[in-house]
């Protein structure tokens, strides 16, 4: 179980303000959450099903592109066989 002093100190973690008439209510539903998890803790796992893996893509092919002087010529900042771009700071 989560005390009202442990919310508020969560609270003020992620720095949001819970007014006090707010930290029971926060409280309280903080622990029916924590309850639900405890109900999904009990749940029995089963071995799980093995599904045959099934390729959706189109297989990759191979094309020829432009060749690097093409690809620079479409440029005005070419420097070094590389694009300038503007600096990043």
């Amino acid at each position: 179980m989560v005390s009202e002093r442990d919310v508020q100190h969560i609270a003020e973690l992620a720095d949001i303000g819970i007014d006090k008439e707010e930290l029971e209510e926060f409280t309280g539903r903080i622990n029916e959450i924590l309850t639900y998890f405890d109900i999904l803790d009990k749940v029995p796992l089963g071995e799980p099903k093995k599904a045959d893996l099934v390729n959706i893509f189109r297989e990759d092919v191979v094309e020829s592109s432009l060749h690097h002087d093409e690809v620079l010529a479409n440029t005005h900042a070419a420097e070094d066989g590389f694009f300038r771009a503007p600096r990043v700071m």
